[in-house]
């Protein structure tokens, strides 16, 4: 059976994937939470759930290609943004199937996810699924905040255009101000986030660990927020509840 992933590569099949690494972490959350009997490894990054017991094949961006191998896995899950394309194309060369996702927005996600457990995993769409898409379905309403969301400092990074985190806090109403950035995720100076005309600017704890007394002491015209990364970033089953967490954050 050829099943064809995000990108249009066909992954050949013999039967539903019974043994399966994921070098995603949003993605081995979900796997974990829908069918956590075919999940064999997952990156150091796979933090949740908590407590997961699967072999471990390294980062992201340096996965060990011969632990991953070594697994035997049916099918291996990846990323477009998360992991390398060579690393994908290193694995394919030695027969390895590799299912990659390519997501930008929510509607992208929870389709990526729908194929995911859907067509590839062939264990249906989960409860937890249908729940984020109730949740984050409908239009992009019209914003009611301006704001921007700074991802690393020294140097300051922030969170551009095309990315699956700024169409999820458009979807909040908040008006990512540096959406018209031609890098999804812009060097910025510190005077394009401390900014009088914003209403406020999130600080998450991941993938730099922004903390009460690492962050918020550098702006001195815009209020700071900290939040959860895994809230504002990882699509799966961490998108249930995440619209009302998120919202509580922000006084009206």
């Amino acid at each position: 059976m050829h099943v064809t992933d995000d990108l249009g590569y066909a992954a050949e099949l013999g039967e539903a994937p019974r043994r399966v690494v994921s070098l995603v972490p949003s993605l081995t959350e979900a796997i974990a939470a829908t069918c956590p009997e075919v999940l064999v490894g997952a990156t150091d990054w796979c933090t949740h759930p908590a407590g997961l017991q699967v072999t471990r094949v390294r980062g992201t961006k340096n996965p060990n290609l011969g632990t991953i191998r070594a697994l035997a896995p049916d099918l291996v899950v990846a990323n477009k943004e998360e992991n390398r394309e060579l690393d994908v194309r290193r694995l394919r060369a030695v027969g390895v199937q590799v299912w990659v996702t390519d997501i930008e927005t929510v509607p992208q996600a929870l389709d990526s996810m729908r194929r995911l457990f859907g067509v590839a995993l062939q264990v249906g769409v989960p409860d937890w699924l249908e729940e984020a898409a109730r949740e984050w379905g409908g239009p992009v309403p019209v914003p009611t905040a301006r704001m921007a969301i700074a991802i690393w400092r020294d140097p300051w990074m922030a969170v551009g255009s095309s990315t699956f985190t700024g169409d999820l806090v458009a979807r909040l109403g908040w008006h990512n101000v540096l959406a018209t950035r031609p890098q999804r995720y812009p060097h910025v100076t510190l005077d394009d986030l401390d900014r009088a005309d914003l209403d406020f600017v999130l600080l998450p704890d991941e993938p730099y660990v922004f903390t009460e007394q690492d962050g918020p002491e550098a702006f001195h015209r815009v209020p700071t927020v900290l939040c959860s990364g895994r809230l504002l970033t990882w699509y799966g089953p961490a998108m249930v509840g995440a619209r009302a967490a998120l919202s509580s954050l922000i006084p009206d």
